[in-house]
């Protein structure tokens, strides 16, 4: 055999890198990291943690688990829908409600078939009515008679109707309700005579920037001086030749409304969209001397403050005689 000739049942000659007896050895870890990846579908774990026998990582769920649903829409409609008629009821109860205009007692403020925003609110915190106020009142002594708001045609649109009044959409086509303007209110007195203005504590109104065009002030029917109690208002439509206000109705409380009849103020148009205003107090309401308490007010405070005053003088006068009587008996007796 010749020299440095080897033998069939050697080992193979080991190759640099190579490690003894261990498999993959010279291998480079990127290679045996990568693998790894490729092999559990997920970065390899050299340190054991992340893993339980389950085979489940740690903060997470069962492996292939989903998201919970969100509940579907359709599904959540009747709840937003229930909170929907809730909330309105409440606004209709006590803040705010819809009332429709029913004849043309109002023109041209408000024209038949008119929708308008009532303020129920203020009253819940005690105010009351003011002159020139648009108000909504129940009918206080049966000025209606049996007429009422018509219906809707149909049981459908009846039922429709009594729905959406219930909750406050819609007027009520059963309620006896009335609007009119507040003239005076309780402690005024009010008149109006043939050819002449409406007159309040002795004031006259300028009613041209509500009146009924060609309308007078009362001539159709004059009535007062009267005097209002105190909780009632004396009321009148604007289109005076075309409403049976407070004048009307003579025998029955004198025509007066009693304040607690009073649904609220209409401050609003809110339909059609054309028509949309608000309702303010007219101007005439506000000159000087109208309000009677007001007027009184300073011979009331004048005489408030007279009296303490006289008192006062007449205990210093009576001081002063008193002081003069026993200089006086001392003279006398020196």
């Amino acid at each position: 055999m010749a020299v440095g000739a080897r033998s069939g049942h050697e080992e193979p000659e080991k190759r640099p890198g190579e490690a003894d007896g261990s498999p993959g050895a010279g291998v480079p870890e990127e290679a045996m990291s990568q693998a790894s990846q490729e092999a559990t579908g997920g970065p390899a774990r050299t340190d054991g943690e992340g893993v339980n026998p389950d085979g489940d990582t740690d903060g997470e769920g069962p492996r292939g688990a989903t998201p919970k649903k969100q509940r579907s829409f359709w599904k959540e409609l009747p709840i937003l829908i229930g909170i929907a008629l809730v909330l309105a009821l409440l606004i209709k109860t006590f803040l705010v409600q819809a009332f429709s205009i029913p004849s043309d007692s109002m023109q041209n403020t408000l024209q038949r078939g008119d929708r308008v925003l009532v303020d129920k609110l203020t009253p819940w915190f005690g105010a009351e009515p003011e002159r020139g106020e648009v108000v909504v009142f129940h009918d206080p002594d049966n000025w209606l008679g049996d007429e009422t708001q018509t219906p809707q045609s149909g049981p459908l649109g009846g039922g429709v109707q009594k729905v959406l009044s219930f909750i406050g959409l819609m007027p009520s086509a059963e309620e006896k309700d009335l609007i009119k303007r507040v003239i005076a209110t309780g402690g005024d007195t009010v008149e109006c005579q043939k050819g002449g203005p409406v007159k309040v504590n002795g004031k006259a109104l300028s009613e041209k920037d509500y009146l009924f065009p060609d309308n007078t002030p009362c001539d159709d029917q004059p009535f007062g001086p009267i005097k209002v109690p105190k909780g009632k208002l004396w009321v009148m439509g604007d289109h005076r030749q075309n409403s049976l206000d407070s004048r009307y109705h003579p025998n029955q409380d004198h025509g007066f409304v009693p304040v607690s009849d009073v649904v609220g103020r209409a401050f609003v148009v809110a339909w059609p969209i054309n028509r949309w205003s608000f309702l303010g107090v007219p101007g005439t309401f506000d000159q000087p001397g109208i309000n009677a308490a007001a007027a009184a007010a300073p011979s009331a405070l004048g005489l408030a403050g007279a009296v303490p005053l006289v008192l006062w003088r007449r205990r210093r006068s009576a001081a002063r005689g008193g002081t003069d009587e026993l200089t006086h008996r001392s003279a006398l007796r020196d």
